[in-house]
């Protein structure tokens, strides 16, 4: 064979080769794919269920926590343009605005959504689904008042009160979730016109030596009488503290140890979303994730780890939520786009108020 001969040859076998590269198909990554979730500091579900997901998607979930609500989303804020994480759950109605503002999330209309109330959505494009919710009340210590012959408060009015100089402590808004749902069920209840604002409302709860904190583990854990060596038998807490405190009783109670003022108007609704991070390479996976997350398995798992209520109808609640749970019949309501508009000038208004 001719020496050009050979080299026609040894072109045709390159051409082949290549050929038949190009109609070989893809090859696929080997091992489960990984959905990260990025949440709040909060979050808390059972090792069981994380492992239902993965199990039935062939997938491993990793479970990104940055800060409380406020910081998780700054951080996905600023990220949006190449995201940490394939799914962000925990924003609640407070700061859902300024995510949708932001256009961090691609719509998904899970078809769990007929199991949800209209109530808890916000968003008709379904960018952010509502997974949780619970109410942000007053709480009190029961033996407390008993014991001094005192009637707990029975609204907001009565923190402000000679009778109740001293008792009450509450998160800053500004660095508190339940500290910030607690402000503006004050703007609601009291407005922010007329004789009476809820800004006169907070100069009075300051003239009653109302103790402010950072945040609900120091309110709770460190200032409030039943739950810690303080000295504040009032704590703005959750509607769901209560079945809490019995389920993690070392002894039965016939009643919750602590009660919830529960009066209309003093309770604020916080309601949690997810939804799908916008630049997700695994859309597919994160659609099956959030319908994991409004299906029974994850709902009834919410509970007895997150101490909020399932936001699915069809969930069922375990036997101390629903012996001893509270669910106000006419929490506050605040529009989330005038939360959105006003929540740092309020913000700085109830420092003056409070604080300085």
């Amino acid at each position: 064979m001719s020496a050009q001969g050979g080299n026609v040859k040894r072109v045709y076998v390159v051409l082949l080769t290549l050929a038949l590269a190009a109609c070989a198909p893809t090859p696929t990554p080997s091992g489960p794919r990984t959905l990260t979730v990025m949440t709040h500091d909060s979050f808390d579900i059972s090792a069981e269920t994380i492992a239902a997901f993965e199990a039935a998607h062939d997938a491993h979930v990793e479970i990104l926590r940055s800060g409380d609500a406020g910081l998780m989303l700054n951080q996905a804020v600023l990220s949006a343009d190449n995201p940490l994480a394939d799914v962000l759950f925990g924003v609640d109605n407070t700061l859902l605005s300024r995510a949708l503002d932001a256009d961090l999330f691609i719509p998904y209309a899970s078809p769990l959504l007929d199991r949800i109330p209209d109530a808890l959505e916000q968003d008709p494009e379904h960018r952010a689904l509502p997974v949780d919710y619970g109410d942000i009340c007053l709480n009190y210590d029961k033996a407390w008042f008993v014991e001094r012959g005192l009637a707990p408060p029975a609204g907001l009015e009565d923190l402000a009160q000679p009778d109740y100089v001293g008792l009450t402590v509450v998160e800053n808004p500004a660095s508190s979730s339940p500290g910030l749902g607690f402000m503006l069920t004050t703007i609601d209840y009291f407005g922010a016109d007329g004789a009476y604002t809820w800004l006169d409302y907070w100069r009075d709860l300051r003239a009653n030596e109302v103790l402010v904190v950072d945040g609900w583990e120091d309110a709770y854990w460190g200032q409030f009488t039943y739950a810690s060596e303080g000295d504040r038998p009032v704590v703005v807490s959750y509607a769901s503290s209560p079945p809490a405190e019995v389920y993690f009783a070392e002894t039965d109670f016939l009643e919750a140890p602590t009660g919830v003022v529960a009066s209309d108007g003093s309770c604020f609704r916080q309601i949690e979303f997810a939804g799908i991070l916008r630049g997700t390479t695994n859309q597919d996976l994160a659609e099956a994730w959030i319908d994991f997350m409004l299906d029974t398995t994850f709902q009834e798992d919410i509970p007895l780890h997150m101490f909020m209520f399932p936001a699915n109808e069809t969930a069922a609640l375990p036997d101390v939520f629903a012996r001893f749970a509270v669910i106000p019949d006419a929490p506050a309501q605040v529009d989330p786009d005038a939360i959105e508009a006003n929540r740092e000038t309020w913000i700085d208004q109830w420092t003056q108020a409070t604080l300085r």
